[in-house]
């Protein structure tokens, strides 16, 4: 009965993590739009919003880690934060401000079907960097999210190209960047979790945008005369902004990133239909058929996945059987060869 008790404990647990997520993940994306849709709050400033989100971030992440030292930071060389780090940054900049820029022009909805497109590139760059070895099924499951994704984008009623490539450009940039960071940091056995991820590349970002933010915002803000930030939209929108990673360090660290892709499945279908109903964009039947091709390509991929995952895990413990065994054989070899010297010296 207790173990009963343990495992249901851990189940209510994992749901509670996945539910927070969904909840923050939700409310992040709707904010945003939000605050950025010209019909709503009516703030056009990608760049400006982005980079209010890293100050916030990396504000609060430095009194995490230096104050409360609710993290340990991770040691790094100033060379390796030059080589490593930095990289990441940039292409994390670019990937929040095409995604950020995306809510101008396309609906909510429209644009959870094109993030369908990111285990597409994820692969394909970890093929071309050779952290992924080209498999036939897979490319194969890969051309079917991607025709889903081209039906879908048929089928939308307010298409935009300008928004489309916007966000297809933001796609690309984050699966380089999730690529470049087992390239980059994991390889060398640097780990960063969501809070340092902040700590060390939020003030990054915030650096990189500062120059297209000059060229391209500021003349525009200083202009409009009549601008009034307010202090409880953008606070608020910061903080479910910062609390959203600390959810996925809950999310990660009690569960898997496995688990965190599938509650992103259910967040897409949430958020389409929060999309249709509420804000009242435009959901075809076209849009429905060629998301729900994409959505079963990407459940097949997060099954084979949580195979292969699994297959790995079986292996390792089959291993240490056989280390533990090895060693057992060995310590008996060695406790017969040490009885069978002492009958020597007693003779």
């Amino acid at each position: 009965m207790a173990v009963s008790e343990s495992v249901m404990k851990k189940v209510l647990l994992s749901y509670t993590y996945v539910s927070i997520w969904i909840f923050l993940s939700f409310s992040v994306i709707i904010y945003n739009k939000y605050i950025l849709d010209q019909k709503m709050y009516n703030w056009p400033f990608p760049i400006s919003l982005t980079m209010i989100h890293m100050a916030f971030c990396s504000s609060l992440a430095y009194i995490l880690v230096k104050i409360f030292k609710l993290v340990e930071p991770i040691s790094m060389s100033f060379d390796i934060y030059l080589k490593s780090v930095v990289p990441i940054g940039a292409l994390y900049s670019l990937s929040l401000w095409f995604s950020n820029s995306a809510y101008i022009y396309l609906s909510v909805s429209f644009i959870q079907m094109l993030k369908a497109l990111m285990p597409v590139a994820v692969y394909s760059i970890g093929v071309s960097f050779k952290k992924e070895s080209f498999k036939k099924d897979t490319m194969i499951n890969m051309v079917s999210i991607s025709l889903g994704v081209a039906v879908a984008a048929y089928g939308e009623a307010k298409f935009d190209v300008f928004g489309v490539t916007l966000q297809l450009m933001a796609v690309a940039f984050e699966a380089t960047r999730l690529v470049l960071i087992q390239i980059l940091l994991n390889s060398k056995g640097i780990k960063l979790n969501p809070i340092t991820s902040l700590y060390y590349i939020a003030p990054c970002c915030l650096v990189f945008l500062s120059l297209p933010w000059f060229i391209m915002e500021y003349p525009l803000l200083r202009d409009k005369s009549s601008l009034e930030l307010d202090l409880w939209v953008f606070g608020s929108n910061s903080l479910c902004a910062f609390a959203l990673n600390l959810a996925v360090f809950l999310l990660v660290g009690k569960t898997s990133a496995l688990t965190m892709n599938v509650a992103g499945v259910v967040k897409d279908w949430l958020l389409i239909a929060f999309s249709w109903s509420v804000i009242k964009d435009t959901v075809t039947p076209l849009n429905l058929i060629g998301y729900g091709l994409a959505f079963l390509g990407v459940a097949y991929y997060n099954h084979c996945k949580l195979m292969a995952l699994k297959a790995s895990e079986a292996q390792k413990r089959v291993q240490q059987e056989d280390d533990t065994e090895a060693g057992k054989l060995l310590e008996e070899k060695d406790g017969k060869e040490d009885e069978e010297d002492s009958k020597k010296n007693e003779n």
